[in-house]
């Protein structure tokens, strides 16, 4: 009989929302920013320094600010940042912020 896995995500995401540059890759079927929010609920903060990753994995601890930064193409980067209250994660190109 096999046994239900409980699985708990390290990132607790609160309203999920995007730019309108990211929607409009999505709306054009250019780009899934699925892969890539899993990645980030899972504590895989992608394309940063060991710095910035200490820097996280010590923010889930205290409640800080969360940022991931994925190289998705040569040409398209994708940031993710959750709010230090956890209410909301964005979705932004770079040039957006």
């Amino acid at each position: 009989m096999a046994q239900a896995i409980s699985y708990q995500p390290r990132v607790q995401l609160g309203q999920v929302v995007m730019t309108t540059g990211i929607s409009d890759l999505i709306q054009r079927g250019v780009f899934d920013a699925v892969p890539f929010l899993q990645r980030h609920l899972n504590g895989d903060w992608g394309d940063l320094s060991d710095d910035d990753r200490h820097q996280n994995d010590a923010a889930l601890k205290h409640g800080e600010r969360l940022l991931s930064s994925y190289q998705v193409t040569p040409t398209l980067k994708l940031w993710i940042i959750t709010e230090r209250d956890r209410s909301v994660t964005t979705l932004l190109l770079p040039n957006e912020y």
